[in-house]
This record gives structure tokens, sequence and C-alpha cells, in this order.
């Protein structure tokens, strides 16, 4: 089942920022005392169990390979320490352990008959990780997780298949696509380098026939900004003709014919709604508005201000009182 801290939610908001402010500053090595305040480049280093040490205590500590963790004697190797991602240590250990867990634990939704079983399963998946991360019944826990291995190895080791051809898939997919993204960015270079060529084309032969030609230089002016606006929409209509892409990032194909004739209309029957008549066996219960004029209210407490949200009040109470009273009562005829 999934468990919440919820103890940070009964301080004040000012409480709250300066406890986490007050955690940032003090995290540190436990062995050398060193802080992240006094020394912002302080590699933190987390190992499975847990626990924190800085770069420097590991290679002093682990330099024959092995060793005990310094706060709960668990032995531990250096290969295994890896860098402190998150403010506290135990979100480390917790996805960590959450990915030794997965690699067995590795079923998906449609290996179960329902709904129901696959939630269930996720739930234990659930328990077994908080179990480890917490060091409740851990013996216990792994023992479940090694029968788990045992029942399940042939299951286990094809939807681990299944999952590596996902992957070459899915790196596959990416990589195409990043080299699609490559070629139309040196596209776009060489088109705007050829655009830059034409813009200076067109100004050295304003200037040739400015030196040359004998016409007046306010036709030869207005001749090239004729030249340069013509030049400009050229641009602006290679610039809106975008190459149609061949697949999305998800790898479905684009160029697909999609039919877009009206579905057909089905004819059904109207729905007539009957108003629901139940048979209770006894007297006829009043209307509800009737109650007050039969005096069926005179004993009733009357409904409080917060007894009346959403729309409550005394009289439906009564009605259904007196609904219950007469259900199964057969009046003797005299």
């Amino acid at each position: 089942m999934f468990r919440f801290q919820l103890s940070l939610m009964k301080l004040p908001v000012y409480a709250v920022a300066h406890l986490c402010k007050t955690d940032m500053d003090d995290q540190g090595c436990p062995r050398c005392k060193t802080t992240k305040y006094r020394n912002p480049s302080l590699k933190l280093m987390v190992n499975v169990c847990g626990h924190t040490l800085c770069e420097n205590c590991v290679e002093m500590l682990f330099v024959r390979g092995s060793g005990n963790c310094v706060q709960c004697d668990t032995p531990l190797r250096k290969s295994n320490f890896r860098v402190q991602l998150f403010e506290d240590p135990t979100v480390d250990k917790e996805v960590e352990i959450r990915k030794k867990v997965l690699k067995i634990y590795n079923k998906r939704d449609f290996d179960f008959p329902s709904l129901r079983e696959y939630n269930d399963y996720l739930e234990q998946v659930e328990d077994i990780v908080y179990n480890l991360t917490n060091n409740i019944d851990v013996e216990n826990t792994k023992l479940r997780m090694e029968q788990y291995q045992r029942d399940n190895k042939d299951l286990i080791q094809r939807n681990k298949a299944k999952l590596t051809r996902e992957q070459e898939e899915l790196e596959e997919l990416l990589l195409l696509e990043q080299q699609g993204n490559e070629q139309r960015r040196l596209e776009a270079l060489q088109e705007e380098q050829r655009q830059l060529n034409a813009k200076r084309k067109n100004k050295q032969a304003l200037l040739d026939e400015l030196e040359q030609s004998q016409l007046p230089a306010t036709i030869l002016l207005a001749q090239h900004k004729a030249r340069a606006a013509q030049l400009e929409t050229q641009i602006d209509q290679q610039k809106q003709t975008v190459k149609p892409t061949n697949l999305f990032s998800t790898g479905i194909h684009m160029r697909q014919t999609v039919s877009l004739q009206t579905v057909p209309r089905i004819e059904e029957v109207l729905y007539h709604y009957h108003p629901l008549h139940i048979e209770t066996y006894g007297p006829q219960v009043p209307e509800l508005e009737q109650l007050s004029r039969f005096g069926y209210l005179n004993h009733v407490r009357a409904a409080m201000p917060q007894d009346t949200a959403g729309g409550y009040t005394s009289a439906l109470a009564c009605h259904r009182a007196i609904q219950d009273a007469f259900s199964g009562l057969f009046p003797q005829k005299g």
C-alpha cells in the first residue's frame, strides 16, 4: 500500500521553508563533519544501506574495496557507492531498491486477467519496496522475492527480453529522429547561406550598375528595390514551404490516409422515462410537501445551519423515517 509522510503538513509555511533551508545547509558527511555550507563542492556518496559518506571518506575507508558502514555496520563494497542525487539519502536508497525489485517483478497489465489482480500485484511490489527501504521484515521480504523469482523464472526472462527489444526499438526511433533533426538543421543553414549570397550579389549588381550604367541613379535604385522585394518574396515562400516528416517521435507514420466521410447514423428508439414504483406493502406515505400540514414535523428537531449543506432539510429525514415505519404494515379491515 502507499504510505506518505505528513509530518511537514502540520508546520506553518515559514517553518517548513526554514527547516528545508537548514537541512540543505547542514547536509554533510557524518564521519568528517564537512557540510555543504562550508564546502559547496562537497560530493556526497550513498550505498545500499542508505547512509551518506563524502567522496574523500569513501576513498579512505574503502581503500581495499570493501568495508562496513560507519553508521549501521552493514558490509559494503566501494564499487556500489554512487553520487547522492537527492537531499534525502533514503530516496536514493529507494530508487536503487526499486530498480532491483522491478527487474524481478516485471509483469505488465496484459499479463493479468483483470485490472483488480494487476492492482493487487502493484500493491505487492510497493510493499516489498517499502519494507526493504525502511528495514522492515527484510529477511522474509527477500525470501518472498527469491520464491517469486523461482516460480516465475521463465516469465521474467520473457518479459526482460521483450523489454530489451522495446528499448532497442525506442532508441532506434530516437536516433532516426535525431538524424532527421540534424539534417533539417543543416538544410536550414545552407538555405540561409544561399539567401545571404543572393542578397550580397544583388547589392554588388547595384554598385556595378551605378558605376557603369548611363541611367539616372533614381531609376537604378528603383530597379534595385524591385529586385530586392522580389527576392524577399521568394525567401518568404521558401520559409513557408515545410518538408513533411515521415514519423512522429512515437514512431507512428504520418502519411496515412484518413477517411473524412460522415459516420453513419444509427436509428434507435428513444428512451422514455417511467417513474419508479416500489411496493411497500403498507399505508400510503404522504408526500414531502404534506408533512407540515399533517403535523408530522411538530416534534421533529429543526435542522441547524451547519446541517443544511447539500440541500438537507429536517423534512427529508422525517419523510425517510415515515417510509421506513409504514413499510410492511397491513392495515386490518373491520
